[in-house]
């Protein structure tokens, strides 16, 4: 499946793609917006979305329900602290991105978020077999958030429906049927951390998130006018990602790079700490749990041999939690490491 030329972009900056010709147009217009995604995928790994589809007063209703959870009086916060099952309230300096090769991270981040995952009934096969990142999820009560609840799972289900509209534009970049990666998320493995930045000041080599790499297929984030998401270019310089109004931006992870054998990157980023409170809720989409790395048809070869150890996605996810939280917050690093 041949995908039309893109013309030489720009690698140091983070470029558009527009949805609305995708949205409303026809096989051409699908096969355009996937080349300049292929394009965005192989070269930059970032990219901001725009004609998303995704109601402005949707994303503001969200991101208000996270500012309210986050100041909410701490006790009542750790109530819900996460678990076992890695759902619930992680703390501030509760993570360090040791498995990142892009900085020598040192310095616990100065963050406080929420894990939301996807919503499953309680007798759900992955909640019975008590998988981590399935749920259930921990709800604060309605008498402390009464919207809480709907206006998130209203928001979440529409950036699903909005991340699996895309996975036939990135099975065209990489000249897959379109309906390749539909067999791959029929129960999409997705979480989401809703976060707060606090206007703290660092200390040296201290971030709101460390330079890292994502861990999953794709990430989206509602931009916020409050910035502090940079984006390291190819010459590794960090590139600030400016307010782009209704915009998501998006990114792959990790997962993406070893299912496409290293040809669809995952971009460094970090977060500084901002300049007044900042609120976002990112999303991880990812497929099924048992869904492996092997890489896809179209990304290997004679001349091009397998680059990773293939990983179940689960396996993958649980390492990556591990390294880089507490073990109080849901992974495996010691209390005391950086402190």
């Amino acid at each position: 499946m041949k995908l039309q030329a893109v013309a030489k972009l720009n690698r140091d900056e983070i470029p558009i793609i527009d949805l609305g010709p995708y949205f409303n147009g026809t096989a051409e217009a699908a096969e355009q917006t996937a080349a300049r995604l292929r394009w965005v995928q192989e070269k930059i790994g970032f990219y901001y979305l725009i004609n998303h589809g995704i109601a402005a007063n949707l994303i503001q209703k969200a991101l208000e329900q996270v500012r309210l959870l986050h100041n909410l009086p701490i006790e009542r916060k750790l109530d819900l602290k996460v678990d076992s099952k890695t759902t619930g309230y992680v703390p501030i300096r509760s993570t360090v991105y040791v498995s990142s090769n892009v900085n020598n991270n040192s310095k616990k981040d100065l963050n406080a978020n929420f894990r939301i995952v996807r919503e499953r009934p309680i007798d759900h096969p992955s909640i019975k077999a008590g998988r981590r990142f399935t749920g259930p999820n921990k709800w604060p009560s309605t008498d402390l958030l009464p919207d809480f609840k709907t206006n998130m799972l209203e928001y979440l289900n529409a950036m699903e429906t909005l991340a699996h509209s895309l996975l036939p534009l990135y099975a065209l970049a990489l000249e897959l049927e379109p309906d390749y990666f539909d067999e791959y998320f029929t129960d999409p493995t997705w979480l989401t951390r809703n976060v707060h930045y606090p206007t703290e000041t660092p200390e040296e080599n201290q971030f709101g998130i460390s330079p890292h790499r994502d861990h999953g297929f794709i990430t989206l984030i509602p931009v916020s006018e409050v910035l502090g998401l940079e984006v390291r270019s190819e010459d590794n310089h960090w590139i600030a990602a400016n307010y782009v109004e209704n915009a998501l931006i998006v990114n792959s992870g990790e997962f993406m790079t070893k299912w496409t054998n290293g040809r669809f990157i995952a971009t460094p980023h970090r977060v500084l700490s901002p300049v007044k409170d900042r609120y976002i809720s990112a999303f991880f989409y990812n497929p099924n749990w048992n869904v492996k790395s092997d890489p896809l048809p179209s990304c290997i070869g004679p001349d091009n041999p397998p680059q990773f150890k293939s990983t179940r996605f689960l396996d993958h996810l649980c390492e990556y939690v591990d390294r880089n939280y507490t073990k109080s917050s849901g992974g495996q690093m010691a209390e005391n490491a950086f402190s």
